[in-house]
């Protein structure tokens, strides 16, 4: 009664926390696409995404992250829940880790923009997720206040691995939120080859590619 579901797009009252009108318009937006990163470089041999990082997910994801809107993963779950056989592609993987955040940034924002998602979109593929074994290690400067140079050398030994036998002879999918320059995805994907897992069982998975 206090906290009604609602749209998180248009702020109406709604108990699926997406109405039709609002989700006509992320219809509209969404494009799910598969990047081969077999023959380069990266850590990881694909990136799938659900959206360019562009106007109407664009703004939702900007108000999730810094504007304290927690309840916006709700809308987004509920819409990804729709188009599930869009992306069946991703059954494939075993298990979903999550990028982490520092300590002092979760107790700042109250939570893990991308945990809070990727549990939703573990419900819809069926597949375990796990929150332990990805950690960081240093509560680094935010990665969208730096360009694409800074950004690779801002994440250099900001991860670990803990524990490294329960996620040993799994494919692996790792969750965020955006792709924009892939060094925080290939950071975390990086450790994981230190500790013997091949690169051909690592993808990342993000909302939106910017």
């Amino acid at each position: 009664m206090i906290y009604p579901q609602v749209c998180s797009i248009c702020g109406k009252l709604n108990r699926e926390s997406l109405c039709n009108k609002c989700r006509i318009k992320l219809e509209k937006e969404f494009n799910f696409q598969v990047d081969d990163y077999s023959n380069s470089e990266k850590n990881f041999i694909e990136h799938s995404y659900f959206f360019k990082y562009e106007n109407l997910i664009r703004n939702q994801i900007l108000s999730y992250k810094f504007q304290e809107k927690a309840y916006i993963y709700k809308t987004i779950g509920k819409f990804l829940e729709k188009k599930q056989k869009s992306f069946e592609i991703l059954r494939k993987y075993d298990i979903i880790l999550i990028v982490p955040i520092s300590i002092q940034r979760k107790m700042k924002r109250g939570y893990n923009q991308s945990e809070l998602l990727a549990k939703e979109i573990a419900k819809i593929l069926q597949t375990k997720i796990d929150t332990k074994t990805l950690k960081k290690t240093k509560n680094n400067i935010t990665q969208s206040t730096l360009n694409k140079e800074q950004r690779e050398q801002n994440v250099i030994g900001a991860y670990k691995i803990k524990n490294i036998e329960t996620i040993k002879n799994k494919k692996i999918l790792i969750f965020d939120d955006i792709y924009t320059t892939g060094s925080t995805s290939n950071e975390c994907a990086k450790v994981l080859v230190q500790e013997g897992i091949p690169k051909e069982h690592i993808g990342i998975l993000t909302i939106a590619k910017d």
